[in-house]
């Protein structure tokens, strides 16, 4: 089929770009980092434990918002982690690229020119009643 071709040409084509290239480096950053990996770890088995107590027929209200203010602050410390904080900057850029791409796809299935349909010129928010420019 000549649109699975040309998509998978276009799968190769991401991979091959800058903002893709950046988000891998920031996801294999992430993978070395150790302390990093280690809290990931722990805030899962806040979370296991969370959900564990959650599950009972009667939890502890004190234990669960103990995990609450545990998962803060580890939450917190991942997030203040310098690789987390590039790969959340090169995640954005990787989703920000594929929904300009899929609005240029949708676009095209709704009619417009795929040479000069632009996205971003129909940034509105999805209300259209002011627009009328989606058609």
């Amino acid at each position: 089929m000549e649109l699975e071709k040309l998509a998978r040409q276009l799968g190769a084509a991401i991979q091959q770009d800058k903002v893709y290239l950046d988000f891998e480096a920031a996801r294999k950053a992430n993978d070395a980092d150790e302390e990093l990996n280690a809290l990931m770890g722990k805030i899962r088995l806040i979370q296991l434990s969370y959900q564990q107590e959650a599950g009972k027929e009667e939890p502890d209200e004190a234990k669960m918002e103990g995990f609450n203010k545990e998962f803060q602050g580890v939450y917190n410390q991942i997030m203040a982690n310098k690789n987390m904080q590039k790969f959340e900057e090169a995640r954005q850029a990787v989703d920000e690229m594929m929904n300009y791409l899929t609005g240029i796809l949708a676009m095209c299935v709704n009619g417009e020119d795929p040479e000069t349909c632009d996205p971003a010129a129909h940034n509105c928010g999805g209300e259209c009643s002011s627009c009328g420019g989606c058609h």
